[in-house]
């Protein structure tokens, strides 16, 4: 078997079978699940990947709707990470419909080429459950779900093709703070205002904003502020998400955040709680020797990757897994032209023949990378012996 011969057969697998494939990301984009609620998607995926011959367990590391779909055994281990949740009112407005599929269009052709040419180790497919703020990955990995896995890798939709950049750690906080109504107009006097610590809090942090430094982010939504005008709120309630690529300043930036809400607090003469939400998120580690191979296979099957002009700002729970293990999360062109993350266009760009045919680019890309990783033993050291990017 020659290397340039099974990247043939991995192509030619993955066109013959692409219109399943395609069908799979579509059903899954025409029924969006929430965070934990992705029953539909789960099935959807396992069914095809049982029909390919994968070992299957689901419910998976303590989570109903993750999975594990395993062929081979030994060393080496590589995983191809499924993710399948979607936003409310959005829907797939980050495109997780393309992720799964090409993990599993990826890891069904590898799988294939395996069986075939009788190659040693093992092949994952792995099914992580609400990246959205859930934080699927990091309860995973409370159960030890990379345990013996040697590397790790998923690729993103986006409006163009990168390599992985790196990405922000997160810490979530709701913000309550508890006042005393009275009539607004008849007598204020009697009143403590809750919402009013809220105004303070976000000017206070808009105040920040200029001094943070260019890899911090913080921002918030007001998602109680009272009940009517001529009521004095006795009650708000604020969420707050920080970020930041270095720990050292994300430890910094959670102390200022409390110290400005007990100062919010002691202005109004209100209470305040502070409580986490959701799961903290790390920052993303990419594996050099994983992200020059993206962009060597990726130009090569036509998604025109480029080199973004600074890392990435937003924040991933697949961060916690490229701590564990050596991984990548890549990203691929849904889109000629630039559209954001996390609107209708970029929903409508994960079920358009534009974005389906990319892809399943990308589903090449990825299968090519795992065989390496699995038949080339001198990649693979450079890869465990890689630092991060």
């Amino acid at each position: 078997m020659t290397i340039n011969g099974a990247f043939k057969e991995l192509n030619d697998f993955i066109q013959k079978h692409q219109t399943e494939y395609c069908e799979l990301a579509q059903r899954i984009w025409a029924k969006p699940e929430l965070a934990f609620q992705e029953k539909f998607a789960c099935a959807e995926q396992i069914k095809i990947l049982k029909d390919y011959g994968f070992e299957v367990t689901s419910p998976y590391a303590g989570v109903d709707t993750a999975y594990v779909a395993t062929y081979g055994s030994g060393k080496p281990t590589f995983c191809f990470v499924a993710e399948y949740d979607a936003l409310p009112e959005l829907g797939h407005a980050c495109g997780h419909n393309l992720i799964c599929t090409a993990a599993i269009a990826a890891g069904c052709a590898v799988k294939e080429i395996m069986d075939k040419h009788k190659i040693a180790g093992q092949i994952i497919v792995m099914g992580t459950p609400a990246e959205e703020s859930g934080g699927g990955k990091v309860l995973m990995l409370k159960e030890n779900c990379l345990s013996g896995v040697d590397a790790v890798m998923m690729v993103h939709p986006s409006w163009r093709s990168t390599p992985d950049s790196g990405s922000t750690a997160i810490r979530r906080f709701n913000v309550e703070f508890i006042g005393k109504s009275a009539h607004a107009a008849a007598s204020p006097e009697l009143g403590l205002n809750a919402l009013d610590a809220s105004i303070l809090l976000f000017n206070g942090i808009n105040a920040w904003r200029q001094q943070l430094p260019e890899s911090a982010r913080i921002h918030g939504i007001i998602k109680d502020g009272g009940v009517m005008p001529n009521i004095i709120p006795d009650y708000s309630l604020s969420r707050f998400y920080l970020r930041s690529t270095s720990d050292e300043t994300l430890d910094s930036m959670e102390k200022r955040f409390k110290d400005m809400v007990k100062g919010a607090a002691l202005m109004t003469g209100t209470r305040y709680e502070i409580k986490a939400h959701s799961v903290p998120y790390r920052s993303r580690q990419p594996n050099q020797e994983l992200n020059k191979l993206y962009m060597k296979y990726a130009e090569e099957e036509g998604l025109n990757p480029v080199i973004p002009s600074r890392g990435a700002r937003g924040s991933s729970d697949f961060g916690d897994f490229s701590q564990q293990a050596p991984g990548i999360h890549p990203y691929f062109g849904i889109s000629p032209c630039e559209i954001a993350g996390h609107s209708k266009e970029f929903a409508e760009a994960s079920n358009s023949e534009y974005g389906i045919a990319q892809m399943i680019k990308a589903a090449k890309v990825m299968a090519r990378i795992g065989l390496t990783f699995m038949v080339d033993e001198k990649f693979r050291e450079k890869v465990t012996t890689s630092t991060i990017s």
